[in-house]
């Protein structure tokens, strides 16, 4: 089976990530592997540490490179919002860098982090999920049916977000809730749904669009 190891900001951005890797593969019995945080192995709720700090630790490490020889594809988040601390600004004197634009600079840090010649020796096995400016955005097409312009947001998403997930569920994520993640998330879990919506916000749309470009076959894709 195709395996994929995790590096990421926190649980939370796991449990979307392994919600959207769900739908994406049609199948619910992947062989995902937490790297960074941990999770807790009698606790799903619980993990170690995190941090944008800990993803680029992670990635200079010698875990990192050993994990790569018994994993298929690492899978790397980090949120922009914070970009700035880790040296990377959001405009310049032209004025703002696009979704994409910031994500490439952000893919040539993670790159010298790690080392030119590892990166250049296993580029197809690692996969950015950049997430412009927190994976919160991820979820806004989810929640707003027809407004393309909350959709493709990439400012205060969990602003924005917080509303209308009260309003269908009943609570709110401003306290990283995991289990509330997992709800909120959920409808990704759904080929159909995945496909529908992911182009809708752009760096969700960059994170796919990763995953394509490897061509990973997983099952039975006669439903796709």
């Amino acid at each position: 089976m195709i395996s994929f190891g995790l590096v990421t900001e926190g649980l939370t951005d796991q449990i979307v990530i392994e919600n959207i890797l769900a739908g994406y593969f049609d199948s619910s019995d992947l062989d995902i592997r937490q790297l960074q945080p941990e999770r807790d192995k009698d606790n799903e709720n619980k993990s170690t540490y995190g941090g944008w700090t800990l993803v680029f630790d992670y990635c200079k490490s010698r875990d990192f490179q050993e994990a790569l020889q018994f994993i298929d594809y690492i899978i790397i988040q980090i949120d922009t919002d914070v970009s700035d601390d880790y040296n990377i600004p959001k405009l310049d004197e032209n004025g703002e860098f696009t979704p994409q634009h910031l994500i490439e600079k952000v893919i040539e840090k993670f790159r010298g982090a790690s080392g030119d010649n590892f990166y250049s020796n296993n580029l197809e096995k690692i996969i950015f999920a950049i997430s412009v400016h927190s994976i919160e955005c991820w979820l806004l097409p989810l929640y707003y049916d027809t407004d393309k312009k909350k959709k493709s947001q990439v400012k205060n998403c969990l602003k924005a977000l917080n509303p209308q997930v009260d309003k269908k569920h009943k609570f709110r994520i401003d306290a990283k809730n995991p289990e509330y993640y997992r709800i909120i998330s959920e409808p990704y879990r759904k080929h159909k749904v995945l496909m529908k919506h992911y182009a809708e916000n752009p760096s969700l749309k960059t994170f796919i669009e990763e995953i394509q470009s490897r061509d990973i076959k997983i099952g039975d894709e006669e439903n796709w």
